[in-house]
């Protein structure tokens, strides 16, 4: 085998070492040393590589066409002289997606008077009693919840009787469906039969 293979060169442990190695042997290994400038060189040289590749993909971009046509080209900026605002994301959001936040108060006021509607469109009882059973966990939570803004005056709905007044309308609009349905000709069976031929 030839003697410049590293896996078969002796280790330094191996071999007996001369007087001169003996003592480069008890000092730990030190690294060679490296000028911290030439690393400060090379982290400014990436950077600048880095600059000149998004200044370069932006004007391919621009030749492309890609940025004619865009959503507010040629007009000022909205609000750009106005008073710092630091919460004017949240202000933007809320007027782009027409969110609307109401006081605890107001909130359950809404969704007491809405209840019946929404209890309307559940298909079950079961879900129509854990429907008013959360409604009435989140007033009685806000009853004990300090609160700015107007006071609480919804009341807990009674479950039984919300429950009783949404299965009869519930059957009213059963039975109203039944008398809305077309009554079925009495010869139906002649006019499939009739279709069969």
């Amino acid at each position: 085998m030839p003697e410049s293979d590293d896996r078969n060169q002796d280790l330094p442990g191996d071999r007996p070492a001369s007087a001169g190695e003996a003592d480069q042997s008890d000092r730990p290994a030190t690294r060679p040393v490296q000028d911290p400038r030439a690393g400060q060189a090379a982290a400014r040289a990436r950077i600048e590589q880095q600059q000149s590749w998004v200044d370069l993909q932006v004007r391919q971009a621009m030749e492309r066409g890609d940025f004619d046509d865009l959503p507010g080209a040629g007009k000022p900026i909205a609000d750009l002289g106005a008073t710092h605002d630091p919460d004017w994301w949240v202000k933007r959001l809320v007027e782009r997606e027409q969110i609307t936040v109401l006081p605890a108060a107001l909130q359950l006021r809404k969704d007491d008077a809405e209840l019946d509607t929404a209890l309307d469109r559940l298909g079950s009882e079961h879900e129509a009693r854990a429907f008013v059973e959360d409604f009435n966990a989140r007033v009685l939570r806000a009853r004990y919840t300090p609160v700015d803004g107007p006071p609480l005056i919804t009341m807990p709905r009674d479950v039984d009787a919300t429950l009783a007044a949404w299965q009869e309308r519930r059957a009213a609009r059963r039975t109203t469906a039944v008398a809305m349905e077309p009554a079925p000709s009495r010869h139906w069976w002649r006019r499939r039969w009739s279709r069969r031929r």
